[in-house]
């Protein structure tokens, strides 16, 4: 099992390999389809994003809201699919890679491989556990969207499984 701690170098990402488990510590980001759909009007109208897309991770999750004497509730992946209209542009625009659960479409794989970046996979079914590993958990855009606004996320040894790699190799086609 690999530690990372975000965000990863171009070199760390080359060094990860589809398959391979890691614990993942750093700051993400949480986006679904609703808080990608406002992110690509703002890009549209050429206004700043609420986050630097720069090496950033974004996670496809919606947190639950939080217990008491926790960061957030449950916070499980949702399925990566519904993000493949907006995955190759974020990546062309410098995004550093996401978390999600399941396949991504070709194009999104081509974008990973042309920009030396990562899909990460989450483990369905086990939001509890990684609302456990976050340790700080903040909106930052379109609170309106509750649970799928954009939350900035300190996580300390988030399980993933490198799902398809900077060379663009694929968990799923192998």
């Amino acid at each position: 099992m690999k530690k990372l701690t975000l965000p990863l170098s171009a070199g760390e990402i080359k060094q990860l390999n589809a398959g391979d488990c890691v614990l993942l510590s750093g700051t993400i980001y949480t986006a679904r389809d609703c808080a990608h759909r406002r992110i690509f009007e703002l890009l549209d109208e050429g206004k700043a994003l609420p986050f630097d897309l720069k090496d950033a991770i974004i996670y496809y999750a919606g947190p639950c809201p939080a217990p008491e004497g926790k960061a957030c509730g449950s916070c499980g992946p949702t399925t990566s699919a519904r993000m493949n209209s907006f995955a190759p542009r974020l990546l062309d625009l410098g995004l550093g890679g996401m978390i999600g659960k399941g396949e991504m479409s070709e194009e999104t794989r081509q974008a990973i491989q042309r920009n030396g970046r990562v899909y990460f996979a989450a483990i369905g079914g086990a939001g509890a556990s990684y609302g456990n590993a976050v340790k700080t958990c903040e909106c930052v855009a379109f609170p309106d969207l509750l649970s799928e606004a954009v939350y900035r996320m300190e996580v300390i040894d988030f399980p993933l499984v490198v799902a398809i790699d900077s060379t663009g190799n694929s968990i799923y086609k192998s």
